[in-house]
């Protein structure tokens, strides 16, 4: 993410407009992501989305490509000399919002709060890259192999304290609803540094070039120059509006019942059941609690004695309703 200068028409008219384009790209898929991950979140579809590799992937691209042009961001503010009052000044906006996006999450989701995402890795990696802004580059490729490999090359179990989680080389991944952690990520601010180095410097200060013109592209220039109070409101907005919808609509049914579902299965799997006679039970068992109005009570845990003898009945009548599926 980048932190454009107040008012400076000239150095905007230097600017790069396809790094411009390329993170407000990244910022629109952002949005997307974060949308169908809420959309999940609040059981509003029946598909859990992020349960998909695919969407898993598509995180981590987004990701990715935020650390990427980071690199490359850092290479056309101070490739030529650290100007230490504009780097201190974004250090401290990114290190801040970073900070700000902990304490929000540790209340709204105590039990995976974000402790080091993407604007913790960016901030950190902004002090770690310094040093690589004049290493030769082949050196600085050698290192972000290294570090793209530090997760399968370094990986420990004396790692897993909670103060060394931040290096992303414990033996478990900490729960938290989004972690970039140093290894392997750092690697791509790296990439994206050598790639600056290379294409856009070049033996000397290049002009931008491309130009950007049209509604569209204005428009997600817009976005990528204001990404970060993006990235800090548009859950916000998103949740805001997807809550009400769920005030209106419910959650989707299936979504609501899959926790429920999925214990009521294990329980009976451990029974010797088949797979497809306990599925077949506990969705006729959810399907009854919600015809006897007991539903709700069973989902807020409110089931008192004479409620839990009418769902161990209706269990018994599923029991007796289902053929035993064939292994």
């Amino acid at each position: 993410m980048d932190i454009a200068p107040a008012n400076a028409p000239a150095r905007a008219r230097s600017r790069w407009d396809a790094i411009d384009v390329a993170r407000g790209v990244a910022i629109v898929a952002m949005i997307i992501y974060h949308f169908g991950w809420d959309l999940s979140f609040l059981k509003l579809i029946e598909t859990n989305l992020l349960a998909l590799p695919a969407w898993r992937w598509f995180a981590r691209v987004i990701a990715g490509s935020f650390l990427f042009l980071s690199g490359i961001g850092l290479v056309l503010a101070h490739g030529r000399g650290v100007r230490w009052r504009p780097y201190l000044r974004r250090l401290a906006i990114v290190g801040g919002a970073a900070l700000l996006v902990t304490i929000v999450t540790y209340f709204v989701f105590p039990q995976s709060f974000i402790f080091f995402g993407i604007l913790h890795c960016i901030a950190l990696s902004s002090i770690l890259a310094l040093p690589f802004l004049k290493t030769p580059v082949v050196v600085t490729l050698a290192v972000a192999a290294v570090v793209l490999a530090g997760p399968w090359m370094f990986t420990s179990i004396a790692l897993d304290a909670p103060w060394l989680d931040w290096l992303g080389l414990g033996a478990f991944e900490p729960v938290t609803n989004d972690y970039v952690p140093i290894f392997p990520w750092f690697a791509l601010v790296l990439f994206g540094i050598v790639f600056a180095r290379l294409v856009m410097m070049g033996a000397g200060p290049r002009t931008p070039g491309w130009q950007a013109s049209g509604k569209l592209a204005t428009g997600i220039i817009w976005a990528g120059r204001h990404s970060l109070p993006i990235y800090l409101l548009h859950q916000l907005v998103l949740l805001g509006l997807l809550y009400g919808v769920l005030q209106i609509t419910g959650p989707n049914a299936a979504a609501e019942a899959r926790p429920f579902i999925a214990e009521c299965e294990a329980t009976c799997r451990r029974q010797n059941a088949q797979a497809a006679t306990c599925r077949a039970i506990c969705s006729c068992v959810v399907q009854n609690l919600r015809q006897e109005g007991l539903w709700a009570k069973v989902l807020a845990n409110d089931v008192g004695e004479d409620e839990r003898l009418r769902v161990s009945r209706m269990t018994q009548q599923c029991l007796r309703q289902i053929p035993q599926a064939q292994p």
